[in-house]
């Protein structure tokens, strides 16, 4: 990708994004986040939907967004 010159030192770093390749891109856009509970099983598996909310509101902190609103 062809970059043109400019008067914006805050682009620089956008020139610099625009050269990487686009797998280089996808590698630094996720980034994986431990959520405790939800991660240490392998799986969960519940009856019903109730079931699983009322172990979502009994287990997991509210920060994590499981919650009912």
């Amino acid at each position: 990708m062809k970059t043109t010159r400019h008067d914006h030192p805050e682009w620089d770093d956008f020139e610099a994004a625009a050269q990487r390749p686009f797998a280089q891109h996808i590698r630094n856009s996720f980034i994986h986040t431990h959520k405790p509970i939800l991660d240490d099983a392998t799986y969960r598996s519940f009856q019903t939907m109730e079931e699983y909310r009322l172990w979502c509101k009994n287990n997991l902190p509210d920060w994590l967004g499981y919650g009912r609103v």
